[in-house]
């Protein structure tokens, strides 16, 4: 979802209508409260106040609904820098001669992604099959990228063939749920990653 599609009065995935430039004020408030956001997920995490996030960011509760109708809505503009790294990254492994090696690292870096905001591997977890809600937009393209490196670990014969990347990436945010459930064992995620490579070899 880009910031600059979005208006006023509209919702900010541009499902009220047409996309339009934002005016400059909408733009200020619209920065405002995702910079409010960003830093409120990553202090309380996910299921933080949306009326303390619009209060931080001097605009009303119904300023913050018209640009982001939901909590979903919200952290989808949040999570997009993060989620257009992972998806560089994914770019970057697609050639790499491991291919199994490849696709464990970008699965670890799914997980230290989700690290960063508590409640948000379970709220993937929950989008990944409601394509109604709006973190889809984060969780598709993330399957796709995940589809192409388990694809060529399959071909290479380092992952057995009957596993699905709706699975895998399931899997990879339970590491993570339970990773954040775990904060005094930093070497769970990576032992759980260990013990998920040996179930998927052939």
């Amino acid at each position: 979802m880009g910031t600059s599609t979005a208006v006023d009065g509209a919702a900010a995935d541009g499902t009220a209508g047409a996309p339009r430039p934002m005016r400059a004020d909408a733009r200020r408030n619209y920065e405002r409260l995702l910079a409010e956001a960003r830093a409120a997920f990553a202090e309380h995490g996910t299921d933080a106040s949306l009326e303390d996030v619009a209060r931080r960011a001097g605009v009303g509760i119904g300023t913050l609904y018209r640009h982001f109708p939901n909590r979903h809505a919200l952290m989808n503009a949040v999570f997009q820098d993060a989620l257009h790294t992972l998806l560089e990254r994914s770019r970057d492994l697609a050639g790499a001669d491991e291919p199994c090696t490849a696709l464990v690292e970008w699965l670890r870096a799914i997980v230290t992604h989700a690290g960063e905001y508590r409640g948000l591997a379970r709220a993937l977890m929950s989008a990944t099959h409601d394509a109604s809600s709006a973190l889809s937009q984060c969780s598709m393209p993330m399957c796709e990228a995940g589809e192409r490196l388990l694809v060529r670990a399959q071909e290479a014969g380092a992952v057995r063939a009957d596993v699905s990347i709706g699975d895998l990436m399931q899997l990879t945010n339970a590491i993570a749920l339970a990773a954040e459930q775990t904060p005094d064992d930093p070497e769970l995620a990576d032992r759980l990653l260990t013990l998920t490579l040996r179930g998927l070899k052939p």
